[in-house]
Order: C-alpha cells, then structure tokens, then sequence
C-alpha cells in the first residue's frame, strides 16, 4: 500500500512538471521577446527623432538659402538700375576734360596717394562741373608709364583712378554711381617711354564728364 502511495505521488510530481515546465518557459520566452520588441521600438523612435531633426535642420538650411537668393536678387535688380542709368548717362556728349597729371600731382613712386597739388587741382575741376549744372557721369581713367610688368601697371592704373574717385565722393559728394574707374596701364602712352619726362607725362589719370 505504501509502495503504491508512492508511485502515485511520483506521477503526480512528474505530471505537475509536465503542465507547469512548458508554461513557465512560455512566459519567460513571452518577456524576453518583449523586451526585445520595447528595445526595438525606442531604437525606431530613436531614429524618428533623429530623422525628423536633420529633416527640420535642412528646412532652416532651405529658408536661408531663399533668403539669400530673394537679398541677391534684390542686389541684382539694384545694379541693373545702376547699370541702365550710367548707359543713359553715358550716351551724351564729352563735355569737360580734365587731366592729373604727374608733373602736377606728383604720384610717388609705385604710390596712388593724392598729393595736395593734385587735390587742388580736383577742387578746381569740381568748381567747372558744378557751372554745367547739368547731370553728368564721370569716367576717370588710369595711365601708367611701361615700367614694370602689364599686371602692376594694370593695377596701379587702378589704385590712382580709384583715388581720384574717392576723394570726389568723400570731398566733393559726388555719387559713386555717376562715376566709373578704369585702368589702361600703359596701354595708350601720350609720350615717349624711353625717357624720363615721356614717362612723367604718361603716368596720370584723366576724367572724362559726359552728360
């Protein structure tokens, strides 16, 4: 009798563990695979947000870039108004001449500063252009004698027209935008270059005034 309580009690232990052994491990299969899924989520969240704020960065990088073409654009517009009324402008008469030239002005040696004898003579060329009363654009030039290379004439030519133009602007108020400045280097010489007065009179800048 007591052999058989414990065979029947055996069977009862196996057929416990044979009911509860595979629902346990159910359970624990359910949790960890939910926990992978919750990790797999906040991982695609994660990227969400990531994603949703390159997207926002490239939008704020749009908006200024249309920020900056519509400034542009406004810029360009400005200078084509420019543009057309100095070709207005310009399609008139020369009607005043003027001439800085060395021997006057005395430019230093490699130098576009303005001497006083070159800004007294600008004074007196401004004095003539306010008796036209007339609305004119200014064409200042730039001339250089042949010594040196093309490139730094070119360039001085530049440095002494655009000098003459600042000192009318910041002396004299005449606007920038009726006046122009262009070097010619030693393109167009009115001396001889092969001696020292020739060169002398070749390095000046001319102003041009058309109405």
């Amino acid at each position: 009798m007591k052999n058989r309580q414990l065979v029947f009690f055996a069977g009862f232990v196996v057929l416990v563990a044979l009911v509860t052994g595979p629902a346990c491990a159910t359970k624990k299969f359910v949790r960890t695979e939910s926990a992978t899924l919750d990790q797999k989520i906040a991982d695609v969240s994660t990227e969400v947000e990531a994603s949703q704020k390159r997207i926002k960065e490239h939008d704020d990088q749009l908006a200024t870039i249309g920020s900056l073409i519509t400034q542009h654009d406004v810029q360009f517009k400005a200078v084509d108004g420019k543009i057309e009324e100095v070709k207005t402008l310009i399609k008139g008469n020369l009607v005043l001449t003027a001439t800085l030239k060395n021997s006057d002005a005395k430019f230093g040696f490699d130098s576009a500063a303005l001497s006083p004898e070159a800004k007294g003579i600008l004074d007196g060329f401004v004095q003539k252009l306010i008796e036209t009363n007339k609305g004119v654009f200014i064409e200042i030039q730039g001339h250089t004698d042949n010594t040196g290379s093309d490139e730094v004439n070119m360039a001085l030519g530049q440095k002494r027209a655009e000098a003459v133009m600042m000192y009318l602007y910041k002396q004299h108020r005449i606007p920038l935008h009726r006046m122009s400045v262009v070097s010619l280097g030693s393109s167009v010489p009115v001396a001889d270059n092969s001696s020292r007065d020739g060169r002398s009179q070749n390095r000046r800048v001319e102003i041009l005034v058309y109405e």
